[in-house]
């Protein structure tokens, strides 16, 4: 019955915005649409329709809860939920060591419980049909089914994205397990704990205790111990930053020589084969100029709220009705992680200066022409600096994540291409640094190389000035926040 009336629900929806998809269709029809000989009819509406649901009208409880709806498991996909352990408290204080570690200021942060950590094995189910359902067997069967599958040596480590307090494993089953189909690799993938109720850095400590459970399987595993160097790190969006921190904090405890307690065992830290990043955020802060030049290609929001200056970014908190989940108490500006924090390598990656990548395994960057372009382009170009082999796509015209909810369009299946030739290459060592970015034109009809010192025309120094001023602008307003806060509270 749940099912039935999502259904008129999201129909409703649909013919709710039938004028929308009419003024789209008729911009696009007579050559007027903005973003014209960039976007095909099919993406453009694809944008348009998306955009059109990113609203703030529900309470962030509610949000959250719509957005983790299970959709079902059925069609060309395995899945077998488990749950990996609680580990010891080494896990956390592993990432508490690595934050210091990488301190840049007096950034201030709840210290998380250790816990439990759900995650879904998803691989690629053959021979059935698009609305078949998974057969009723145990969970440990559904693995044993999914392996025969999915026969690699590889095993993928996917975060999802939805800007660290949306969605969830669920959601991106479809796009999932048409990876492991492509690479033959099981993923794995994880329900880290979500913010704004589990800020930095509960979801980076529940990344660690699923990378080491992969290395070291903890009792009851369905899996064998899997070698680093079998592992790809990957995810989208948030996902992506969280893939990208993750390896942070392993190159940071790894030059300090530090083992880990682990289920009973003093474990040693090793790096992954590879990073594979879809649109990854690296700037929380989103201060990058793309993100208001590239606005009209995306379905992202700009940052809320009044400007002061035309050259910055608008910003204020997210303006979800209040209820027992948002605002906090006391209150911040960003959902993830107080102001103060937003600058942490650990928390937006672009802030991490080039000699931190240094020993990187190789990373994969793909992106589109979205509002987090800049902050990717950026990224690749330091890490290219530290000699990190990062490959680096961009997709003319195309919005945040495209090839994930784009499957089947020839940019989708390019995206598709490239992310598994990237992962069989990292895991065989045979990733060649370039240099430079690949450039993909609209509907694939053109590829240019371009050097990733000129692939972004903002300098770093520019890059950091950008994000030290939104910090700047960040910590007032969140100082102001809680004063305001603060004195509801004596009345």
């Amino acid at each position: 019955m749940s099912s039935f009336k999502h259904a008129i629900g999201m129909l409703k929806a649909l013919l709710l915005r039938i004028p929308l998809i009419l003024k789209t269709l008729f911009l696009h029809g007579v050559h007027m649409s903005p973003v014209k000989g960039k976007q095909d009819l099919r993406t453009e509406l694809t944008v348009a329709v998306i955009r059109s649901f990113i609203t703030f009208s529900k309470p962030l409880t509610k949000a959250q809860e719509d957005s983790k709806r299970d959709p079902g498991i059925k069609g060309p996909m395995w899945v077998s939920k488990i749950t990996l352990p609680e580990p010891e408290f080494d896990v956390r204080d592993a990432i508490l060591r690595a934050i210091e570690d990488l301190n840049t200021g007096h950034g201030t942060f709840d210290v998380p419980g250790i816990a439990a950590v759900e995650a879904e094995w998803t691989g690629y189910r053959s021979g059935v049909g698009k609305r078949t359902p998974q057969p009723d067997l145990s969970e440990a069967e559904k693995y044993a089914k999914l392996r025969m599958e999915s026969p690699s040596d590889t095993t993928i480590l996917y975060f999802h994205g939805g800007a660290y307090f949306l969605m969830d494993p669920c959601t991106h089953r479809v796009p999932v397990a048409h990876l492991s189909r492509l690479t033959g690799a099981p993923v794995l993938s994880v329900r880290y704990r979500l913010a704004p109720q589990n800020p930095f850095p509960a979801a980076l400590v529940d990344a660690l205790t699923a990378y080491l459970s992969l290395i070291h399987p903890p009792p009851g595993a369905l899996h064998k111990a899997v070698p680093a160097n079998k592992i790809i790190l990957a995810g989208d969006s948030a996902g992506g930053n969280l893939s990208l921190v993750l390896l942070q904090a392993l190159l940071t405890l790894q030059r300090a020589s530090r083992s880990i307690r682990f289920h009973g065992k003093d474990v040693d830290v090793e790096l992954p084969a590879g990073v594979a990043t879809i649109s990854p955020w690296c700037d929380i802060s989103r201060s990058m100029p793309s993100i208001i030049r590239n606005a009209k290609f995306d379905y992202i929001d700009l940052p809320t709220g009044p400007s002061l200056d035309p050259e910055e970014i608008p910003f204020s908190p997210l303006p979800f009705p209040p209820d027992t989940l948002w605002p906090m108490s006391p209150p911040r500006v960003d959902m993830y992680a107080n102001a103060n924090m937003l600058l942490h390598p650990l928390v937006s990656p672009l802030a991490a200066s080039a000699d931190l990548w240094k020993d990187a395994p190789p990373v994969l960057i793909s992106t589109g022409e979205e509002g987090l372009t800049d902050e990717d382009l950026i990224l690749a170009r330091r890490m290219h600096q530290a000699g990190v082999p990062v490959i680096t796509e961009q997709f003319e015209g195309m919005p945040h994540c495209h090839g994930l909810i784009m499957i089947s369009t020839p940019a989708g299946k390019r995206f598709f291409k490239g992310i598994t030739e990237f992962c069989r290459d990292a895991v065989a060592g045979r990733v060649t640094p370039t240099g430079s970015l690949t450039y993909l034109g609209f509907k694939m009809q053109s590829t240019r190389n371009i050097l990733l010192e000129k692939a972004c025309e903002t300098t770093d120094e520019e890059a950091d000035a950008r994000m030290r001023r939104s910090l700047e602008a960040r910590l007032a307003a969140e100082k102001e926040m809680q004063r305001a806060w603060r004195e509801r509270a004596r009345l």
